[in-house]
């Protein structure tokens, strides 16, 4: 069986970090994905998919995610039954995270004004930037030859 989500949108709000009685780290978040096309004269829609993250990477989440950022998320659609508060029966779909990643850069999100950190004070001073490293000076004989007669070790 295959059962594989790979998405890419915004966080609709900030994510919350909570913890399962026994001390398991968990987070649920909402996030707005835009659909592929657009009919004529109308607007781009998006989907709100609703994922749940487990142990680090919710940690992962809670800590570098705010709302408005992008994020690329890889898992599995994965359903629940439940009852509401009239006993109607109920289905959640959700995507369950196995890998979480950055969708933009960081100096992308906060031009956007969603960064990752508070930008440092405007009188901070500031470390200079290292010297960019040359590769093009350098002397043939630091590579050794090696000898391709000899079976490969794979």
């Amino acid at each position: 069986m295959l059962n594989v989500v790979a998405l890419m949108g915004r966080l609709v709000a900030d994510p919350e970090l909570r913890h399962t009685p026994s001390g398991v780290a968990t987070c649920t978040f909402r996030i707005a994905v835009d659909r592929n096309f657009v009919r004529q004269g109308e607007e781009r829609k998006a989907d709100f998919i609703d994922i749940v993250a487990w142990r680090q990477s919710a940690e992962f989440v809670c800590r570098y995610f705010r709302k408005g950022n992008l994020i690329a998320v890889n898992g599995s659609l994965q359903t629940r039954n439940y009852e509401d508060k009239n006993g109607n029966k109920r289905t959640a779909y959700e995507v369950v995270a196995d890998n979480i990643h950055f969708a933009e850069s960081k100096n992308s999100s906060q031009a956007s004004g969603s960064g990752y950190a508070a930008p440092a004070p405007a009188d901070a001073p500031r470390a200079a930037a290292p010297a960019p490293v040359s590769y093009a000076v350098g002397n043939a004989d630091d590579f050794a030859v090696i000898d391709d007669n000899e079976d490969l070790p794979f």
